[in-house]
């Protein structure tokens, strides 16, 4: 009997973004075919592990968009999926400069070889790319969707190649692409090296985070189940070719962040924070202005900085033994 439960695949379905848009189309009924490079080791990073409809309605599928493809395209075009997201990324902007022909092998050279198959799928209602703000360099103000790229990174500059390789797609095959570009995501079950989770669990451990340049650079921190909203929303009704921005209102600095965290825990800053010098090529400020996600579509964010703050806070307290045992670092896979 055939299904009558949109179909979709996630590639980058293992990643912090990817899992957890997992879980959110489980829980609104769609089916998910997720494919990434390697398993999550612990089910503690992969929020759609406890979802009552995984067993029905998702299916796991190990492939690596560099040395795979072939397979990937194979199976995406025996599932026929209405709709493919893709999070995967070589994402991490400070270990890009130690390996930036890595970053560009994925992000730009792989990512195109996808675009190149895809353009033919007659089947694919759309291709969501998800992207960084991270292209558009260091800003001033609040910006849209048609700012100028001014990458400062390996990591950014691959980005913004990838991008721009998807505009010639959909200009010359009518691909059916839309992007996002949303600010910085957090929620529980992020990676221990992203600067929630860290500071959290550095805390409870009685370690000192280290804070780069003083924490002086501005974000705005949005929590995942409201990127998740925004980014099925775009899919489902995001004019083909277009960008959204997905960003809350309001921003932070880190060093006011982690001055947050402290407060929720009952500890000093001064006692939990070393200031070590700037990385290479950090940005200031990223600012989105997501009033045409807000305006066209009418998407809001829903959970504000504090009640995220507490969820990740729980989630860390909650796992606690399990995560204290695992790597708080980044580790590179090739």
């Amino acid at each position: 009997m055939k299904s009558n439960f949109i179909k979709i695949a996630v590639i980058g379905s293992n990643s912090f973004s990817g899992a957890s848009f997992v879980d959110f189309a489980l829980a609104n009924n769609l089916s998910v075919m997720g494919i990434s490079r390697s398993e999550q080791p612990n089910d503690i990073f992969l929020p759609y592990s406890s979802n009552t409809h995984k067993e029905e309605r998702f299916k796991f599928h190990q492939l690596d968009l560099n040395n795979n493809l072939e397979e990937m395209i194979d199976l995406i075009k025996k599932e026929k999926p209405d709709y493919i997201f893709n999070f995967a990324a070589q994402s991490m902007v400070a270990e890009s400069w130690k390996f930036p022909e890595q970053w560009f092998t994925t992000n730009a050279v792989s990512i195109t070889k996808l675009f190149n198959e895809l353009k033919d799928c007659s089947f694919l209602k759309k291709y969501i790319h998800v992207t960084t703000p991270e292209v558009y360099g260091s800003c001033s103000g609040y910006i849209k969707e048609d700012m100028t790229y001014n990458p400062s990174t390996p990591y950014a500059a691959s980005r913004a190649a990838g991008d721009m390789s998807l505009k010639t797609f959909v200009d010359n095959y009518n691909f059916p692409a839309v992007s996002t570009r949303a600010a910085n995501v957090f929620g529980p079950g992020q990676q221990l090296y992203r600067i929630i989770p860290r500071t959290i669990l550095y805390i409870r451990q009685g370690k000192k985070l280290q804070l780069h340049g003083g924490g002086y650079s501005e974000r705005s921190f949005i929590h995942i189940n409201d990127v998740s909203d925004a980014t099925l929303k775009i899919a489902l009704e995001g004019v083909i070719g277009d960008t959204y921005h997905i960003s809350t209102e309001s921003t932070i600095t880190i060093r006011s962040l982690v001055q947050l965290i402290c407060d929720k825990m009952n500890v000093k800053f001064e006692d939990c924070v070393d200031i070590v010098d700037d990385r290479p090529g950090k940005d200031d400020a990223y600012l989105l202005d997501s009033s045409k996600l807000r305006n066209d579509l009418g998407w809001k964010d829903e959970i504000n900085l504090d009640r995220g703050l507490k969820e990740s806070l729980s989630w860390v307290d909650k796992n606690l033994a399990s995560l204290s045992n695992l790597p708080s670092e980044y580790k590179h896979k090739l």
